[in-house]
């Protein structure tokens, strides 16, 4: 099987997972970090999912699953440990034109879920296609070593020039030899080391006066900014 790689944008899409314990908890968690409305279809919950729901932040039906439930959703993720079970709701979804994950299960996916390495606004997917879900994870943790928080602010700081210059009216493709100068200058070995004069003559070389550290990190979450 060779997969078509994708980056999917589910922001305030209507997500059901069936299966109330832990892998189910853990599938919820992240669907709503990236912004969907998640369903949980139960015949139990466990207390995570049960928090989740008290705060408002999830919706859950307990009671056994049925076709219907796909109704209206955009995506299904399979978290029960009923092979019967998981494999009704591939076999739903498909007849639906559904994307449709199950847990543990790449034979009965018409998408996988990629071991995830995360700093900020970067996002790095690993994937061994099913072959080998143990040297992703093992890829994983090497990569989470090797990408630390300085990338995170990185690219707070390029999203934040980019539409500092936007409002000036640059032209997007104006902009791509200002990004690699950047990136060609030593921008992000110069946030590593926490360099802030050098970063702020960088910045003005390459972007003219009116540009600085300081200035941009004010437009940044609190998370990633001031790291440097």
């Amino acid at each position: 099987m060779r997969y078509y790689p994708v980056m999917l944008d589910i922001a305030k899409k209507h997500c059901l997972v069936v299966g109330g314990g832990a892998v189910g908890a853990r599938k919820a968690r992240k669907l709503l970090e990236c912004g969907a409305r998640v369903t949980i279809v139960s015949t139990e919950f466990c207390p995570e999912l049960t928090a989740l729901a008290r705060q408002g932040d999830v919706t859950l039906k307990k009671r056994p699953y049925r076709a219907h439930e796909l109704e209206g959703m955009f995506l299904v993720i399979g978290a029960t440990d009923d092979e019967a079970l998981n494999r009704r709701i591939s076999e739903d979804a498909d007849r639906r034109h559904m994307l449709c994950n199950i847990a543990d299960r790449p034979q009965a996916c018409n998408f996988i879920l990629p071991a995830i390495v995360e700093q900020g606004d970067l996002t790095i997917a690993v994937s061994t296609s099913g072959k080998s879900p143990a040297f992703a994870k093992y890829l994983r943790r090497r990569f989470e070593g090797e990408f630390g928080p300085e990338y995170a602010q990185f690219l707070g700081l390029m999203g934040a020039i980019r539409r500092r210059l936007l409002v000036q009216q640059h032209a997007p493709e104006a902009h791509k030899h200002l990004f690699e100068n950047l990136i060609a200058g030593g921008l992000l070995e110069m946030i590593r080391k926490g360099a802030r004069p050098q970063i702020d003559a960088l910045l003005a070389e390459v972007l003219g006066e009116g540009f600085s550290l300081t200035e941009l990190e004010a437009s940044l979450p609190a998370q990633v900014a001031g790291k440097a």
